[in-house]
């Protein structure tokens, strides 16, 4: 196994990363934040039955290569999805695809639920990653660990990583492999992953990320919640140093 896979952190049960050492803000939700809140949701579940599933599986190298954040869903797990090679800006509607891969399945076409196994995300820590699986229309994804850069950028852009014991994935796996169209709810407010058939899995996160996929809120928006108070401080600024802006009067 490569180094960049054995950089798990969080196994069955563990809870996640604490987010202590981040700055405290206002709890207060503000209009107009671009990163859509993440309350309850219902979806089509999808299995990926692979553990160390790395960045450059996820979205290959040749796709970083645009500065913006958008336009790598159709890109997902390439080298897994398609027969060829891609390239950026290729018309992905005239590529081979691989039928074997299962997210080519028709029975997991619209899936946006995404159930994975061990260390999902290690290697490197391109944050395009979780920008491709959310693009793609992933709004979570369930696995017994995650790497720790991934786990952490994935809250960054409204994806939510779910930790959750083996013997509940095995579950989940043989459920969703035996019924087709299977759906599993996620209650973030509530911090639990509800079955069809009632059964429910407790699933642990810290307090500060949740506020912020609640209240979809990223660094931007974070920041945002203090505009009144960064404003009265340049304003002050301003009047008390005002030598320092001379330049850009």
């Amino acid at each position: 196994m490569c180094a960049s896979c054995r950089e798990s952190r969080l196994g069955n049960r563990e809870s996640p990363p604490p987010a202590s050492t981040l700055p405290h803000h206002s709890l207060l939700p503000i209009p107009g934040i671009p990163m859509t809140p993440f309350t309850q949701h219902t979806g089509l579940v999808a299995p990926l039955d692979r553990a160390n599933v790395d960045t450059d599986q996820i979205i290959p190298k040749q796709f970083l290569k645009s500065i913006k954040r958008t336009g790598f869903g159709p890109n997902l797990f390439d080298e897994w999805r398609y027969l060829d090679i891609g390239e950026p800006g290729r018309d992905n509607s005239t590529r081979p695809l691989n039928q074997e891969f299962v997210l080519n399945f028709p029975r997991y076409q619209g899936a946006s639920v995404l159930l994975a196994r061990e260390n999902f995300g290690c290697g490197s820590s391109r944050e395009h990653a979780p920008w491709a699986l959310d693009e793609y229309g992933f709004r979570a994804v369930i696995a017994p660990s995650f790497a720790d850069i991934f786990y952490n950028n994935s809250f960054k852009n409204g994806l939510l990583p779910i930790v959750l014991a083996e013997a509940e994935m095995d579950a989940l796996f043989e459920q969703c492999l035996g019924n087709e169209g299977y759906q599993l709810t996620v209650d973030l407010a509530a911090q639990r992953v509800r079955r069809p058939d009632g059964v429910e899995y407790a699933f642990e996160i810290d307090a500060f990320r949740k506020h912020c996929l609640l209240n979809g809120l990223d660094d931007i928006g974070l920041t945002l919640q203090d505009a009144d108070a960064i404003g009265r401080f340049e304003q002050g600024h301003r009047a008390q140093q005002p030598w320092l802006f001379g330049a850009l009067q």
